[in-house]
């Protein structure tokens, strides 16, 4: 019992981030048919201006808005500066530029900040644990959680409720729809933009404060998990983007939790192949749209 409520913690902390990083990218892929790898280096950011606020001595509730404000307005200026540009270009043409945004960035936090990682100090009250029976489960973990749940709960209301809401899961089912609804694509991307650096901000604290660190490449491996997670869910779909980072969650925490260790060093090997044999069953996602779309 003790190890599944542990097994259970961990695949909802961990399932959380995931929903909330592969929900951005899937906002981003609804209203401009773009993965964008440059996902992570937001996370990245958020990390180095949360480690920042800290330092400079700023309550921690305040470091850590700063730096969720910081992912939203960051991502907001690269669709100004890096795609707009290129808005009308081929899919490749966009695919590069996230990638060249992405190097850049990588380059720009290892010459300007530290190749090295950094540690994060976090308060002493985040450092203890908390008994449930014989389980032991982290205040990291309970914090992760709860905001992450409530991260989620915000968005439904927000998808469910709002103007810009609809707008969104419009431009999810068909782009050409949002400007019957009067809305101007430009607006849209740009917001749509700027939810996204949110969501990464949100996943950036979390990641951080989980792992106790930031390095210039620390968004790489979250992205990427982040858009096994949107393939899984079904590009473009926001609700299969919750629901793939739980499902990938829990094969994660499975495997690494009763995996025999001379079998450990496969894991990753055994996860990506269970990815596959789902993507066999639902070729374009458990909640991908059925019919064929035109390109």
């Amino acid at each position: 019992m003790d190890a599944l409520i542990s097994y259970l913690v961990n695949v909802i902390s961990l399932g959380g981030t995931y929903a909330l990083l592969a929900l951005g990218l899937a906002v981003i892929f609804s209203v401009l048919g773009l993965i964008n790898f440059a996902h992570g280096e937001l996370m990245t950011l958020t990390g180095y201006v949360l480690l920042a606020g800290i330092l400079t001595g700023q309550p921690f509730w305040l470091a850590v808005f700063v730096a969720v404000i910081a992912g939203g307005i960051s991502a907001a200026l690269m669709e100004f500066a890096a795609f707009r540009p290129v808005r009308n270009a081929s899919g490749a043409t966009l695919l590069m530029t996230s990638f060249a945004v992405s190097m850049l960035l990588q380059v720009l936090f290892q010459n300007g900040i530290s190749p090295r990682g950094q540690a994060v100090p976090v308060p002493t009250w985040l450092t203890t644990s908390l008994s449930i029976g014989n389980s032991q489960i982290s205040k990291v973990q309970i914090m992760s959680i709860t905001v992450g749940v409530l991260a989620l709960l915000a968005l439904k209301f927000f998808f469910d409720r709002s103007y810009w809401g609809w707008a969104i899961r419009a431009a999810a089912d068909d782009f050409e729809i949002v400007g019957l609804m009067g809305v101007k694509a430009s607006r849209l991307i740009s917001f749509a933009f700027l939810l996204s650096g949110l969501l990464a901000g949100v996943a950036g604290v979390l990641w951080v404060i989980q792992r106790g660190s930031v390095d210039p490449l620390m968004g790489f491996k979250p992205v990427l998990a982040a858009f096994i997670v949107a393939v899984i869910g079904g590009l473009g779909s926001l609700t299969g983007a919750v629901a793939g980072g739980f499902i990938l969650s829990a094969i994660e925490i499975a495997l690494q939790t009763w995996l025999p260790p001379n079998v450990m060093p496969y894991r990753d090997a055994i996860t990506y192949t269970i990815v596959v044999i789902i993507l066999s069953i639902f070729p374009n996602g458990i909640f991908g749209k059925r019919t064929q779309e035109k390109v």
